[in-house]
């Protein structure tokens, strides 16, 4: 539902966008400043909301981050000016960057098996998400108006406080903190549900297992272990991290490298996909005007609405690639090669081609784009230990949002420029240089167990 949230609030851009200009006598600077303190406010959101479910529990992060968005959402709708809006969406903007505490909570309850799989399945609601946004903009747009598509838009963040009372804290955060008791709790309330039988021993945090024992331990002995029933809670720096300290972490020596080539990848995808979808817009369709509207920027009609739906759907055979190689071929393998063969779908157009093999690389591409969206949505949380996951995480989602906000102004510049070729150039080196960055990642993360500290990563 939270990821479901974060694409019906993005998504309504596409619609919103071009109603509000037409009502309030917007010029196209001020339309466009909707969507761009949006991602001003995701960017901040992103690595606020990482440090406070870092320092404070997963719990408290969903919470906070629900209550923004679903507030300030909803009375979007009731912005009686464009300040008012361009404030409230800020606001939304700083809620939806609460997105990778989602992810990294899930992440936390899933098996190492299996969790690449799982990982995709939930990242598959974002395309849920704006599959449903298009079909309320459709629905809703004609006859209602933009305000009641935002009062709609907001329900499903809504509906993540209704969740709140009955989702659990993480174990491994609550481990990691030294909560055992709490954290042995929930793994009874677990067996029970499930219907199995907890693993003997006692719950002891990642640093005592690694007193213990000098073997690779798997991953449910993180959790569990028979041990001498001390358990030890990780050191006051580590438990106290502020934000300074936080970024401190993520570029101290043991993580600086993943940390840099995770920001590059993260930067790569979103620039990437933002600019593969302004090219469908460009490069499709037979137009034959040089200069055009930026992303996803069209007139306020059906056909809006029915080409946000159907290109929605471009989604579909991304994650259903992600989701058969993220686990066989692992998450290095997959994310290098989906980048490199969306660059060599881009390569042919360099030169100009029929409409029809326009459309069909364009597809490829958005496929190639999607798929490695996914997967490093799984990655990214897998790299870091409990104690920075979602902080880390968090990070990179906001380097990422700086990309998405760079796209168009670059990108828009050169095609309205009648320099498309520039921009498809441009598009080819992020994409080349963000394999590059993926294929130099330290270490393949695919069947392994998660780090719960910076001190237990090998």
């Amino acid at each position: 539902m939270g990821w479901i949230s974060e694409a019906t609030e993005m998504m309504l851009l596409s619609f919103v966008g071009p109603s509000v200009q037409v009502q309030w006598n917007l010029s196209s600077h001020e339309e466009s400043m909707i969507t761009s303190v949006v991602f001003v406010g995701m960017l901040i959101g992103a690595y606020s909301w990482g440090i406070v479910s870092d320092n404070y529990g997963r719990r408290i992060g969903f919470l906070f981050t629900a209550i923004v968005t679903s507030g300030a959402g909803f009375l979007s709708s009731f912005a009686p000016n464009y300040l008012s809006l361009l404030f409230l969406r800020f606001v939304v903007g700083i809620g939806l960057g609460g997105g990778p505490v989602l992810a990294s909570w899930f992440l936390e309850f899933v098996p190492a098996p299996n969790r690449g799989t799982w990982m995709v399945i939930f990242q598959g609601f974002w395309t849920i998400g704006t599959i449903l946004e298009a079909s309320l903009a459709w629905s809703v747009m004609p006859t209602l108006g933009w305000r009641w598509l935002l009062v709609f838009s907001s329900i499903p963040s809504f509906l993540l406080l209704l969740f709140y009372s009955m989702v659990p804290e993480s174990p491994r955060y609550l481990c990691m903190r030294g909560r055992t008791s709490e954290a042995m709790d929930i793994l009874e309330k677990m067996a029970r549900v499930n219907r199995v039988a907890l693993l003997p021993g006692i719950l002891v945090s990642d640093k005592r297992i690694e007193l213990d024992e000098n073997s690779d331990p798997s991953e449910a002995a993180h959790l569990i272990n028979v041990g001498d029933g001390n358990s030890t809670v990780v050191s006051e720096l580590e438990s106290k991290t502020g934000a300074i300290m936080a970024l401190i972490k993520l570029l101290s020596p043991e993580l600086i490298r993943p940390t840099i080539l995770l920001w590059l990848a993260f930067f790569g995808n979103a620039f990437s996909y933002y600019g593969i979808v302004l090219l469908t817009s460009e490069l499709s369709g037979g137009s034959s005007k040089c200069a055009s509207d930026p992303i996803l920027r069209h007139s306020v009609g059906s056909s809006l609405y029915k080409d946000v739906f159907i290109s929605s759907f471009a989604e579909v055979p991304g994650l259903l690639l992600s989701a058969t190689i993220v686990d066989r071929l692992g998450r290095k393998f997959s994310m290098s090669a989906m980048l490199l063969v969306s660059c060599g779908f881009l390569l042919p157009l360099i030169v100009g081609q029929k409409e029809v093999v326009t459309t069909v690389l364009l597809f490829g591409a958005r496929v190639c784009i999607s798929g490695s969206f996914v997967v490093i949505y799984v990655y990214a949380p897998e790299i870091y230990p409990t104690s920075l996951r979602t902080t880390g995480v968090g990070t990179a989602s906001a380097v990422g949002r700086i990309g998405g906000m760079l796209c168009p102004l670059v990108a828009v510049a050169l095609v309205d420029g009648c320099h498309q070729t520039a921009a498809l150039l441009l598009f080819e080196l992020v994409l080349f240089l963000s394999g590059m960055a993926v294929i130099f990642f330290p270490l393949e993360t695919s069947g392994k167990g998660l780090a719960d500290s910076v001190s237990s990563m090998k």
